[in-house]
């Protein structure tokens, strides 16, 4: 367990940096201070390895969007809670949200574990007739997309401004993304008016923030 923790760590710092492909095992082991053969007892290749670190990543974004939604049974405003909360990640974590954007490839499966939460709550929109029926796994595949390139949008925005600025920003390619994916999913304007509005939607990336005691850079 040990070494395998050690690889981990030594993955997040390197692949924060390169891509997989562009970091060899030798690096890899020499970073952690492990045997080449450890390794492969712990991992089939490189791209195994990544994708291992990409899926703990993810793992802990679910848990957060779990406790952020604790207690709301309103499914649309869980689905958007999941978005606020993908975009606090990106702002407080944003070289763990890199290698969880380069390795996550699996992720938007509709059958993988971890889209468990994204499900329900998309059914439960169904079933409410919140949004357009649509087949379940474009649907998931949709909506992570969604998320996914929001949180893309903000790992690479420009880092040398005040934090203000960029919690700012950042709201504004949320408001904006998130009125389009709800649009996409066929949601009634009202409802995407009152999850976008600025002040509900800057009320709830703040305490997205705050919960995960996340440090926006400045």
């Amino acid at each position: 367990m040990r070494t395998r923790t050690a690889l981990l760590d030594a993955g997040l710092h390197l692949l924060a940096e390169r891509p997989v492909d562009a970091i060899a095992v030798d690096e890899l082991v020499g970073a952690a201070g492990v045997a080449k053969g450890s390794f492969f007892n712990h991992f089939a290749d490189k791209h195994a390895f990544a994708a291992a670190i990409a899926e703990d990543i993810r793992a802990e974004l679910e848990a957060r969007v779990e406790r952020f939604n604790a207690g709301e049974e309103a499914a649309l405003v869980r689905l958007s809670g999941g978005m606020i909360v993908a975009a606090a990640f990106a702002l407080g974590e944003p070289r763990r949200t890199t290698i969880m954007a380069r390795n996550a490839s699996s992720q938007t499966m509709q059958d993988h574990p971890l889209n468990r939460g994204v499900i329900a709550d998309l059914r439960a929109s169904w079933k409410q007739g919140l949004i357009a029926p649509a087949n379940e796994a474009s649907g998931v595949l949709f909506w992570l997309g969604c998320c996914h390139t929001v949180m893309s949008a903000l790992v690479t925005m420009p880092d040398d401004g005040p934090a203000s600025l960029r919690v700012s920003v950042s709201l504004r390619v949320l408001a904006d993304m998130m009125r389009q994916a709800l649009r996409g999913l066929g949601a009634a304007p009202e409802a995407i008016a009152s999850l976008t509005a600025p002040a509900t939607l800057a009320a709830r990336l703040d305490r997205a923030l705050s919960t995960a005691d996340y440090v926006v850079s400045s």
